[in-house]
């Protein structure tokens, strides 16, 4: 049932995050409907470790057999199980579903992969058939009456509050995403909604494609020492690497169309008009016109989620989205956003006055102004002149095999895992390394993690984690989860060590606090596992595990020199907690920018809308500082229109980052950031209870209460604004507009 679970979790329906994570790969036939499978696509896992994934040996001309093989095995199933002549049970029923799409999801893994991080021509072409088949598949599956009339009979059923809790909240999340997914729409209306859903999946698939093409064929060659100049060694030889990888020997380096090479290269170039340049290649991804566009794309998007919620019986997509999140209504979410805009905002002008300056100091015109091309430039100008923190300073001493370390470190104290690393399991690309995580004190194995570091072509920007199997223990043997982290760092000269920034290092932290979650899971039910929670939940255990990296503890152990080994000087540690709040206007405003614009897109209901001309104007009415852009402008905005996933749900991360700020006070008001009877109750309450239990009910069985603003306003040195502080993060009243009721709801 990944399909219908992971496609759901996409649309904002069920319970799971985009990169919900893939079940048990147990006992699934090597042929499908009398077809030769086409290995190893839909074989089961061999090997150690409870079977890997076989990547070395996948070929792109497997996927789509083996997706339509795949297909058809799972519908079967479904028909099974909706057609059972026997009273509908917990077992025959929602156990049943969840032991359906084993082979499905098998396949659902590598092509996950292969079109985050192996995309060509040739997948490209089997994504865009294949998308909108597996959309249709998804919404016969949610729209099957009898399927659906077992479900309800189950969730009804005087019997179902005798069931364990985990099964009762496993009744409720499976009947309430069916309900989402249109289950009680007549017929014409799920046609509709089936059509809709398809042309979404053909869109998205568009939009990553088109935003990839960006990424992959713009670049920004720097042909002189004189383009140079002002670049650290490190990203010189960044540059000098990608042009090699390019095979363009006349050239002195070259700056790729990705985040990781290009704020670098904001930061310490000193060729404004290169900047300049640098800047509109990767704002404008996606907005430049001709095949690539993704303006009409977005403007449809938008157009087909408007009629979607209002098919649904929303009122707009925005409200659809939030119904099954701790916020509950946009309202709510957009309160709690506004409330840090205007501080966020202010901050932004006095960091440009600092700015300005420093630049007139040092002999800038009077009329001279600071344009999004010069933020990052004259910011880190403006932060080695205060707190005399030069950036490239500190990236000396944060190698990534370092880090990599230093988290590792982190996960045992405080989740008492072990990190080792593996050879004998295959991958899909050489960059790609392995290590076994165990318990540090019984030796017992807990998963695999796979990390996937560096840029490369075909592979999306960014950073993200995934799960390739679900933790579960269904059938009375445990099976354990496979995660992995994917980074897009770029690679220097052979044989040297990665450097990166200390907003790389937290990205990092963060991402493996997705993994930390997934490995800590302890639940039956697979599809309520590790990181199966709502949006604005999700986020939380990886928000909070940055608050690890600047602890001396980590510092001083793994924050070496990159050339003499030293540790990272004390002194400089304390310049770097001196400068915690700097620069927290341009981070918190970027960021909120794209928050907003992305909720009110989706609260505009069926209003066409010119994206361009909509971003411009929101921001205009917002107060944005025009010496800044938003973090993800809307052509490139891939959380929200390459699948539905973060749609009017890019809040969730600030969401998310108030439970953290809050729930790391737990630690600071205690023993300290590894606090062991506090990471227990975090272990216990968060980490390893997937969706098993209302995430605002976890989160008050760990911290003893509802979360508060105050302690993220404090963090990013803000002012607290009145009635703004005090609770905040609790679920909001529901909202008034509802979706088709149910005959009965549970509590």
């Amino acid at each position: 049932m990944r399909l219908l679970f992971g496609i759901l979790a996409t649309l904002g329906l069920a319970a799971g995050p985009a990169y919900t994570s893939l079940k048990a790969q147990t006992a699934a036939p090597t042929t499908v409907a009398g077809q030769a499978a086409p290995a190893p696509l839909l074989s089961p896992w061999t090997g150690p470790y409870g079977g890997v994934p076989a990547f070395d040996k996948i070929k792109v001309a497997d996927f789509k057999p083996a997706l339509e093989a795949a297909m058809a095995e799972n519908l079967a199933e479904i028909d099974a199980i909706a057609n059972n002549p026997q009273a509908p049970t917990f077992d025959n029923t929602i156990a049943a579903m969840e032991q359906s799409g084993r082979t499905l999801d098998r396949v659902q893994t590598a092509y996950g992969i292969w079109g985050s991080s192996l995309n060509d021509a040739a997948f490209s072409a089997v994504e865009t058939e294949m998308a909108p088949r597996l959309a249709a598949m998804a919404d016969q599956i949610s729209q099957n009456a009898a399927l659906f009339k077992r479900i309800e009979a189950v969730y009804n059923a005087p019997e179902t509050r005798k069931l364990t809790p985990e099964q009762q909240r496993l009744v409720e999340v499976r009947y309430k995403a069916f309900v989402r997914a249109g289950a009680r729409l007549d017929a014409p209306a799920k046609a509709r909604l089936s059509q809709i859903n398809q042309a979404l999946a053909g869109l998205f698939t568009r939009f990553s494609q088109n935003t990839l093409a960006d990424e992959n064929t713009q670049t920004l060659e720097l042909k002189t020492e004189q383009d140079l100049s002002g670049l650290p060694a490190s990203l010189r030889s960044a540059a000098a690497g990608a042009a090699a990888a390019k095979g363009l020997k006349s050239v002195a380096g070259v700056i790729t169309n990705t985040r990781s090479s290009v704020d670098p290269f904001l930061t310490y170039s000193d060729q404004r008009a290169l900047r300049e340049q640098a800047w509109r290649m990767f704002t404008n991804r996606g907005d430049n016109g001709g095949p690539n566009d993704n303006n009409a794309i977005i403007t449809e998007i938008l157009q087909l989620r408007a009629e979607r919620a209002k098919l649904l019986g929303y009122p707009t997509h925005a409200h659809l989205r939030l119904d099954n999140t701790m916020a509950k209504t946009p309202e709510a979410a957009m309160d709690l956003m506004l409330k840090m805009w205007k501080p966020a905002v202010a901050r932004v002008h006095e960091e440009v006055a600092d700015m300005l300056a420093l630049a007139k100091k040092e002999g800038a015109p009077a009329n001279f102004k600071i344009e999004p091309w010069d933020y990052r430039y004259y910011a880190e100008k403006v932060r080695k002149a205060r707190y005399d923190l030069d950036q490239n300073e500190v990236k000396q001493y944060l190698q990534l095999d370092k880090m990599r370390e230093g988290m590792f470190w982190v996960a045992g104290e405080l989740f008492n895992f072990s990190f080792v690393p593996v050879t004998n399991v295959p991958v899909y690309h050489p960059d790609v390394k392995v290590w076994e995580v165990k318990d540090k004190t019984s030796g017992q194995h807990v998963g695999l993690w796979y990390f996937d570091p560096y840029a490369r072509p075909g592979k999306r920007s960014g950073a993200w984690m995934n799960a390739y199997r679900n933790q579960e223990r269904m059938n009375g043997q445990p099976v354990t989860t496979i995660v992995s982290n994917n980074s897009n760092f770029v690679k220097g000269k052979e044989g040297e060590p990665v450097l990166i920034s200390w907003t790389d290092a937290t990205t990092l932290f963060h991402e493996f606090g997705h993994a930390l979650h997934g490995l800590s899971s302890n639940v039956t039910y697979p599809s309520l596992a590790g990181t199966s929670v709502v949006r604005d939940y999700v986020e939380f255990p990886s928000q909070l595990l940055e608050n690890w990296l600047p602890t001396p503890e980590v510092l001083n152990k793994y924050a070496l020199h990159y050339q003499t080994g030293k540790p990272i000087p004390a002194a400089l540690v304390e310049r770097i907690a001196k400068a915690r709040t700097f620069n927290e206007g341009f981070a918190t405003t970027e960021f909120m920018a794209s928050a907003l614009v992305d909720m009110k897109m989706h609260l505009a209901g069926s209003q066409k809308i010119d994206p361009d001309k909509f971003e411009r104007e929101t921001l205009a009415e917002l107060g944005m500082p025009s010496e800044l852009v938003m973090r993800h402008r809307t052509p490139q905005f891939s959380h929200v229109f390459s699948s539905d996933g973060y749609s009017a749900g890019y809040y969730s991360y600030v969401w998310s980052v108030v439970l953290a700020a809050d729930a790391y006070t737990a630690f600071t008001d205690a023993g300290g950031p590894y606090d062991k009877a506090v990471a227990e109750r975090l272990r216990k309450h968060v980490f390893t209870v997937g969706n098993t239990v209302d995430p605002a009910a976890g989160y008050r069985a760990f911290r003893g209460r509802d979360p508060k603003i105050d302690a993220l306003m404090k963090e990013r040195g803000f002012p607290m604004a009145g009635p703004a502080a005090g609770k905040a993060g609790k679920p909001a009243a529901p909202a008034k507009s509802k979706a088709a009721p149910a005959a009965k709801r549970k509590k």
